[in-house]
């Protein structure tokens, strides 16, 4: 395993890079303002599913076969700002007045899955797991796979407590707040606003050198 100073650097980086308001923050936020607690939470959960699965393909090495390939930055790029979209138009046209029938337990689950996908389908994740979690490795100590597994893992732990405890507090001003429809409608804005942002991020996103 790395040792302990690096994993004591590892920590604090990863603490420190999380407080960085960034696209992962923001679909936490949104999504528990819009629709409570549970929804934040079950975005952080599908979050840290992503980051589990991107420690997986460059512990692997499939990080940089992938990115290897010319176009996969592209096509990954252009399909989560098609996704992000595609979540900002269901927010637009979602009913949101007295007569809204409650939101089904399915619902929590599609967030889950949506948050997945959008951590999965932004490329500059991948990139940030293929930079960042080697710098942490300690060379000699154990096997190199081993280490990435279990930087990855840490670092999912930590983004977990981070986005739900960021989920609750957003869920708390949005439970002061509540004001009938016409605020609902307003959030659904905010979160196709932000969506939108989100989306316009990815589409000018440069491709690294």
């Amino acid at each position: 395993m790395p040792d302990a100073a690096n994993l004591y650097l590892f920590v604090i980086a990863a603490a420190l890079l999380l407080i960085v308001p960034g696209p992962n923050m923001a679909f936490v936020t949104s999504h528990a303002l819009a629709h409570g607690w549970r929804a934040g939470a079950a975005a952080a959960l599908g979050i840290s599913l992503a980051d589990l699965l991107l420690t997986l393909l460059v512990s692997a090495g499939m990080g940089a076969v992938v990115m290897s390939w010319a176009p996969a930055f592209d096509l990954l790029r252009l399909a989560g700002a098609c996704y992000l979209l595609w979540m900002a138009w269901q927010a637009l046209t979602a009913p949101t007045g007295e007569s809204a029938a409650p939101r089904p337990l399915g619902s929590i689950r599609k967030i889950f899955v949506r948050a997945t996908l959008n951590s999965l389908l932004n490329p500059k994740g991948l990139l940030f797991f293929m930079v960042f979690l080697p710098q942490f490795v300690t060379v000699g100590n154990a096997s190199v796979t081993v280490q990435l597994v279990m930087l990855g893992v840490l670092l999912t732990l930590i983004s977990l407590v981070f986005h739900t405890v960021l989920a609750l507090c957003a869920a708390t001003l949005r439970k002061r707040l509540n004001g009938g429809p016409a605020l609902r409608r307003w959030g659904s804005y905010g979160f196709a606003g932000m969506m939108t942002a989100l989306a316009a991020r990815l589409l000018f996103l440069e491709r690294p050198l």
